[in-house]
């Protein structure tokens, strides 16, 4: 107990560990979700006009790249691996998997490849979200914690711009080009992740668990059971606008206008400011009643889009659907501290999972409904309804199941 005491107390007098910490993560989040997953965005409409790929088969390779993050999601519920080994072997194969969308043009290679990025990214989420967070808590630094969220947020504004300055030389090189750029970030992180002596976390704790903890999560059951449903939402909600959005853009607004590769980097740009305004908002608020507002702000988004068609239309529900959307994921994440501590990892795992199943079948849902009708108004009404109806579940949860502070 002394050597841990001595080491609480040197890593509280190093703020320059906590931030080392929390932009390890930050690029982590950034290579593995803002380029791994999100890139594909920014560069689907290069890949439609190259003539290789049409809508459907677009809105499948998104749905795959869900799946795979979904069935990602479930295994960090069961894995006992080191979380810093974790989060290297995810940005690892991340680099690898953006490079081979780059090199080959068949669909059933994208198809696999997609599928397996999805599966890594959520791995490498999960895990740097616990190792991060837990160090963070050791730290005694946990107003970093929205730093790490900002991570996505970067990556889709980065994609965003170099797309829109370098889309002329077409997708495979953007690919490649963003792989070698994740190669960059992640070797300059790989021995933040090595150095994790105080640190060995596992998705479950192997250590046996007290009579207290027992209790204590037999207490939190139903409020744990309401996040993984109700976290799901989100993930229907944003996602068609998230996967379509340079292409809605692009049929709503006239021939030529450079707004449609602007409205993507504007919604990575506005979800940095709201991760970081996130963690800034009282730690003792619900963070199910921030969720709620969250989900409302995403609708309100949404319906931005729907309502106003414009540029202006479309820069609004970016800013509004982009502000709370890894605030989301940082409230939920703190709820699920909250409800199982250091153990958290599998409800991390399956609360995530459930958001998969909403991106999963977000596009599936848009994409024959926009084929069908020629316009994705449809499916983006039935999102923003889904967010409102999710906001209200929250609220409904947080009345009848107060945070108890005891």
């Amino acid at each position: 107990m002394t050597d841990l005491a001595t080491h609480h107390f040197q890593t509280r007098a190093s703020p320059a560990a906590a931030r080392r910490a929390a932009l390890a993560c930050m690029a982590a989040l950034a290579v593995a979700l803002g380029v791994g997953r999100f890139a594909f965005t920014p560069l689907l409409p290069l890949m439609l006009h190259g003539g290789g790929l049409d809508i459907k088969h677009g809105g499948w390779l998104a749905s795959l790249n869900y799946g795979g993050y979904f069935l990602g999601a479930i295994a960090c519920a069961a894995l006992r691996i080191d979380a810093a080994r974790m989060v290297k072997a995810g940005l690892a194969l991340t680099v690898l998997l953006v490079l081979a969308m780059g090199v080959t043009h068949q669909f059933w290679v994208w198809a696999v490849v997609r599928f397996v990025a999805g599966a890594v990214s959520a791995w490498t989420f999960v895990f740097a979200s616990q190792w991060g967070l837990r160090r963070l808590a050791e730290l005694g630094a946990n107003e970093w914690g929205g730093v790490i969220y900002t991570g996505p947020g970067f990556g889709i504004a980065a994609t965003g711009l170099l797309v829109s300055a370098a889309g002329g030389y077409g997708a495979s090189a953007g690919w490649i080009g963003f792989g070698l750029a994740s190669a960059v970030i992640t070797a300059l992180v790989w021995r933040t992740f090595a150095s994790t002596p105080a640190v060995k976390t596992t998705a479950r704790s192997a250590a046996p668990k007290s009579h207290a903890q027992h209790h204590r999560v037999h207490l939190h059951r139903a409020d744990a059971f309401w996040l993984i449903v109700l976290y799901g939402v989100p993930g229907f909600g944003y996602i068609i606008t998230a996967t379509f959005l340079p292409v809605i853009a692009r049929a709503a607004l006239p021939a030529g206008s450079p707004w449609p590769d602007l409205f993507w980097p504007m919604f990575g740009a506005a979800l940095v400011a709201g991760a970081l305004a996130g963690a800034r908002l009282p730690s003792h608020w619900d963070n199910r009643v921030l969720l709620a507002g969250c989900y409302v702000l995403q609708a309100l988004g949404i319906a931005a889009g729907i309502v106003s068609p414009t540029a202006g239309g479309f820069a609004l529900g970016s800013a509004l659907i982009g502000l709370p959307f890894t605030a989301i994921t940082l409230f939920a994440m703190r709820e699920a501290r909250r409800l199982h501590g250091d153990d958290a990892a599998g409800l991390m795992g399956y609360a995530t999972a459930a958001y998969g199943l909403g991106q999963i079948a977000g596009p599936l849902v848009a994409a024959p409904i926009a084929a069908h009708t020629g316009s994705f108004t449809p499916a983006l009404s039935l999102a923003a309804g889904a967010l409102l109806a999710g906001a209200a579940g929250l609220v409904a949860v947080a009345l009848a199941r107060p945070v108890s502070r005891a």
